[in-house]
């Protein structure tokens, strides 16, 4: 605590001498900022702002992922400003721009034909799966639409699923590893808030269908500063806003899901709202036309309120709830989701949040406040309250919210921009574990957190960036506080790049889960249990290539793991679950080829990884013959390959998508025998034990490779107030065998989806 009150105080300071050098220059320079968007109020990504004068002065900037753009440092006088954007007409205005003053000029793009001409000012950031920075690659609701899915509408997930870096744990469960990181080390918010499982139990959905998203960054590994708490990855996923100015609206039905969508204006350009809601119709669609059981539910729902309070003030508040329900992991065919005493996993997100965005009058500033509450509930057993408080039930919850409140504020200066804020987070978790995980508090915790950072961005010239960067974070009432240094370089030399990231990361709150058991997909979350806080150290270095459509990167990683806690390794009873400590490494290289034409787009990606944990525990030698065995845990998929293409031809659009994996690790048996608890009153005669597996080492074997193919095909017809888009494709088009789950005991093979023909509509209203 000492540490972080002493960089406090050095933040402060810091920041009130950066504020008076920049107060000079501020009083003889002008700044120009603004947001960008079309004509329905949606932000414009990527928009050149070209400001010039008869001089021959030329200034100049892009607006980001929000539409906002702001070009400070620009002499006194009056400027031709220019808007230019493919596919828009061109907005042209005159500037006067007088010494020491913040001009906001905010603009509203028109519907036209206009090409871009030699003049161009390029954003730092674009889109696309081979375009990859440090880890970084930012995802627009175009590349998702390139991935075929069993909907007329596409998924934020599965194009996640064909990047190189992402492991899936199947079509069911929902969980995705990024190199080398557990699901639960993964840092997942949406405009804001934290979302703690929103991926769907069938794994073609998430909380995050292309119709609502607007941008989105996914880390997987190297971020930066702004975020912590996490030892993986991040994916910062940003809704779009409601239509301003118009009601529109669009209804979908597909063999697995239907939607409908509904956004406009309530103060036409001043607030808008968007609203939509998806549920499954498993039973309806999808198992009738496999004719087999697919026991799996669920539903989302989302709305957002959006205000524009004046030029320089916007506020909006966004909403989200998820739920699941589903038996995964035994003989689909024997199970009755309908079956109040039937053993499933449930799950639901609730998330709330509100966030501000805040131009201060008379600074080269961009500051937003976030307001948010996030919870999740998991349990799994039988939906009987009977079964449930039974004496020997083995039904399991778990439940964990937090409260937060940020603010990240830009400073933008000539030659850098900081980045800084604070956070403060409430968190309060609960367990009802039912024996599962031995030495796990099951009382409610409450646990506050505090923390600052800053992340300043030095453009050194010659296309060299530095940001380096520091995060604190304190947890007062664990008595635990840790300092998060971070660097990122980028050296842009034309159509090459060069870049790497390296940085040290924490995580208090940990999420348990049995992988010995792969059906099992009920995680329970805690405080660190070992009294050690799991540390995680990522090191990163990339190449990209980019020009004329076509682009190449490749980049290496190396993360370094501690304080791990993984199930202990014995040959016991597979319910009741010793946690130990372990440490690991996970490492490997990412190898994606895009191109891009009128008519065309794909890309081809290739992940070779390796991730390999090293166990400590007292009980390890009896069984492994050593007190730290290594293993490669089950989500170390070593070779992965995705194809994905998109052709569009007389008003027809194919999509395709091939992946290959190769097989994951699992724990081989030798034999099955039966355990006998040998404690008081215990009576051989009449006590036969329990069955037992008896395995070899730990992950020593694996399982057949994966591979599959989806395509689909739509067709738009469009006219001024409706649209209609049909819809037919194949899931597992070459119809392959890929094993889901093994259950050891029973020997049980549990197979992922066969081939699957689908068909959807959608049917809008402009």
């Amino acid at each position: 605590m000492n540490r972080t009150a002493a960089f406090s105080g050095r933040l402060g300071c810091w920041l009130l001498v950066l504020g008076l050098l920049s107060f000079s220059a501020l009083a003889q320079t002008a700044t120009v900022r603004g947001f960008v968007t079309d004509r329905d109020g949606q932000a414009l990504l990527g928009v050149n702002i070209i400001i010039t004068n008869d001089g021959g002065g030329l200034y100049g900037g892009a607006t980001d992922a929000e539409g906002f753009f702001i070009v400070p440092r620009v002499p006194a006088g009056t400027y031709r400003f220019e808007a230019r954007y493919i596919g828009f007409e061109s907005f042209v205005d005159t500037l006067t721009l007088a010494a020491g003053t913040v001009q906001t000029v905010n603009v509203e793009l028109r519907t036209g034909d206009t090409e871009l001409d030699e003049v161009v000012v390029e954003t730092e950031r674009e889109a696309g799966a081979a375009l990859v920075t440090a880890g970084l690659q930012s995802i627009s609701a175009q590349d998702i639409e390139l991935v075929p899915v069993p909907d007329v509408s596409a998924d934020l997930v599965n194009y996640l699923t064909a990047l190189p870096s992402v492991v899936a744990s199947g079509d069911r469960g929902g969980q995705l590893f990024i190199r080398g990181g557990e699901p639960t080390q993964n840092l997942v918010m949406l405009d804001g808030m934290l979302i703690y499982q929103p991926f769907h139990i069938l794994g073609f959905y998430s909380a995050f269908p292309a119709d609502l998203v607007r941008s989105t960054d996914i880390y997987a590994g190297g971020f930066g500063a702004k975020y912590g708490g996490r030892l993986s990855s991040v994916l910062d996923v940003d809704t779009r806003n409601g239509n301003n100015r118009r009601f529109t609206g669009q209804v979908t039905a597909a063999p697995f899901v239907s939607s409908a969508l509904l956004e406009g204006p309530i103060v036409p350009g001043r607030i808008s709202f968007l609203a939509s809601g998806r549920v499954s119709v498993i039973d309806q669609g999808a198992s009738q036309i496999i004719d087999r059981n697919l026991p799996y539910r669920f539903n989302d729902t989302f709305g957002k309120l959006h205000f524009v309070v004046n030029q320089d003030n916007q506020f909006s508040v966004t909403a989200l709830r998820t739920f699941d329900q589903g038996v995964v992991g035994v003989d689909e065919e024997q199970a009755d989701i309908d079956d109040p005493e039937q053993d499933q996993v449930r799950w639901e997100n609730i998330a709330v949040g509100g966030r501000y965005v805040l131009l201060p009058a008379s600074l080269p500033m961009f500051a937003e406040i976030l307001l948010s509450y996030s919870q999740l509930e998991q349990e799994f057993g039988p939906e009987s309250k009977e079964l449930q408080e039974a004496e020997n039930s083995k039904f399991r919850s778990t439940n964990i919210s937090q409260f937060s409140a940020s603010a990240d504020v830009v400073y933008y200066l000539a030659n850098s921009d900081v980045y800084w804020g604070f956070f403060l987070r409430q968190s309060e978790l609960s367990n009802q574990l039912g024996g599962q995980f031995q030495g796990v508090d099951e009382e409610t915790q409450h646990v506050l957190e505090v923390g600052v950072y800053i992340e300043p961005e030095l453009r050194l010239g010659y296309g060299l960036r530095v940001t380096p960067g520091l995060r604190v974070q304190a947890f007062p009432s664990l008595s635990e506080s840790f300092l998060e240094p971070r660097l990122r370089v980028i050296w842009g030399l034309g159509d090459h790049q060069i870049s790497g990231a390296w940085g040290i990361y924490h995580q208090e709150f940990v999420g348990l889960n049995d992988r010995r058991d792969a059906g099992d997909v009920f995680t329970a979350w805690t405080t660190s249990p070992l009294t050690q806080v799991p540390e995680a150290t990522h090191a990163i270095i990339g190449y990209q290539f980019s020009n004329g459509g076509f682009d190449l990167s490749v980049e290496g990683y190396y993360k370094w793991l501690s304080d791990l806690f993984v199930p202990e390794w014995t040959a016991f009873p597979r319910f009741e679950i010793n946690l130990q400590p372990a440490d690991g490494t996970a490492r490997g290289f990412d190898v994606r080829l895009g191109y891009t034409a009128d008519r065309f787009s794909g890309f081809v990606t290739y992940g070779f990884a390796n991730v390999e944990y090293e166990a400590r525990g007292a009980n390890l030698q009896f069984w492994s013959g050593t007190i730290a065995p290594k293993y490669n845990p089950p989500h170390d998929r070593q070779h992965q390959v995705s194809v994905v293409s998109s052709v569009k031809f007389y008003g027809f659009n194919l999509s395709a998508r091939w992946q290959f994996g190769s097989g994951l690790p699992f724990s081989r048996a030798i034999g099955f025998d039966r355990w006998l608890n040998a404690r008081p009153g215990f009576d051989v005669t009449e006590d036969a034990g329990v069955p037992r597996v008896n395995y070899v080492q730990p992950y020593d074997g694996r399982l057949p490779a994966y591979q599959r193919l989806d395509i689909s095909l739509d067709r738009s017809f469009e006219t001024d107030r409706f649209g209609l888009t049909l819809q037919a494709g194949v899931i597992n088009a070459t119809d392959q065998r890929n094993l889901f789950y093994m259950d050891l005991f029973t020997l049980q093979r549990v197979d992922q989806l066969p081939l699957v023909p689908s068909v959807g509509i959608k049917v809008e209203v402009k």
